[in-house]
C-alpha cells in the first residue's frame, strides 16, 4: 500500500495569504481543465472522491491541499488528522485554459497560480499533467514559464496514453522532452525534468508516477527512517529480553 493513499483533505484556499503555514514539502499537480488532473490524483491517492473530477472542466477554482500523514487512513475516517504528523501536502491547482470560465476568475487564477509556483518556498516539485495527445499548449508554455525559473523538478504526465498506440506514445514523450530540452537552452535555465505515460483507464504509469511523488516529496527517505528507528527500538527490546533475569 502507498503511503499516499493516507491523503486526506487539509484546506482549500482563493488567496495567497490564506496559505498553509506548516513547514513540510509540497507537490503541486498543473494542468489544462481538460487533461485528467484530478483523475490522476484520485487514482495515485486511491480515494475515488478525494479531488472533484466533474464532467464540466473548470470547476476547481481554489487551491486545495491534501495531506500526506497525520492519519494512517484516508479521507473516508472522521478521526481527526494530526497536523504536527503530516509529513507532505499534494497541492490541486486550479485547471487552466476552460473558455467558459468569466474573464475576472481567469485573472485571479493567473495571479494566483503564477505567484504560488514562482514564490512559494514549500513547493519541492510541480507535476505538469497534459494530455498525450495534445503536449506543451501554450498555456502549458505559460506555465513552464512561471515554474522553471526556481530551478525545482518537473515531471510531465501524459495522460490518456491508452488512446495513442505505442509509436505515438514514443512521439509524444519524445515531443515533451524535446519542448523542455529548447527551453533550457533558449533561456539558458538549468532544471530537473522527466517524463512519463499515464492512463487512469487502462491504468499506465501509476506506480512508475506513485514512486517519483515519493522521491520528490522526501516520503521514501521519511519511510525509510521511520523503518530504521522502529528496528532500532525492536533490536533495544530483544537486547534487554537477552539481559533480563530469568524469574
Amino acid at each position: 500500500m502507498s503511503i499516499l493513499w493516507q491523503a486526506r483533505f487539509l484546506t482549500t484556499v482563493n488567496h495567497l495569504r490564506n496559505l498553509p503555514e506548516l513547514a513540510v514539502p509540497e507537490v503541486a499537480f498543473a494542468g489544462r481543465s481538460n487533461a485528467g488532473k484530478s483523475t490522476a490524483i484520485n487514482i495515485l491517492c486511491n480515494q475515488k472522491k478525494l479531488c472533484f473530477a466533474s464532467k464540466t472542466p473548470g470547476r476547481t477554482q481554489h487551491i486545495n491541499f491534501f495531506s500526506i500523514g497525520g492519519a494512517h487512513v484516508g479521507q473516508h475516517r472522521k478521526d481527526e488528522t494530526r497536523q504536527d504528523e503530516i509529513r507532505a501536502l499534494l497541492v490541486d491547482l486550479p485547471g487552466y485554459g476552460y473558455a467558459e470560465v468569466p474573464g475576472a476568475a481567469k485573472n485571479h487564477w493567473n495571479q494566483l497560480l503564477g505567484a504560488y509556483v514562482q514564490k512559494r518556498e514549500q513547493l519541492s516539485a510541480l507535476i505538469l499533467i497534459m494530455d498525450a495527445r495534445r503536449p506543451f499548449t501554450d498555456l502549458d508554455k505559460q506555465m513552464l514559464a512561471w515554474y522553471a525559473p526556481t530551478g525545482r523538478p518537473i515531471h510531465c504526465v501524459l495522460t490518456k496514453a491508452d488512446k495513442l498506440n505505442r509509436n505515438e506514445q514514443t512521439n509524444a514523450l519524445r515531443e515533451a522532452k524535446k519542448v523542455l530540452t529548447e527551453y533550457e537552452a533558449q533561456m539558458g535555465l538549468k532544471f530537473p525534468f522527466s517524463m512519463q505515460l499515464f492512463s487512469a483507464l487502462k491504468r499506465i504509469g501509476i506506480e512508475e508516477a506513485d514512486a517519483k511523488i515519493r522521491e520528490l516529496t522526501g516520503l521514501d527517505q521519511i519511510i525509510e527512517s521511520d523503518v530504521s528507528e522502529q528496528d532500532k527500538d525492536l533490536s533495544a527490546h530483544t537486547e534487554q529480553g537477552k539481559k533480563s533475569p530469568a524469574p
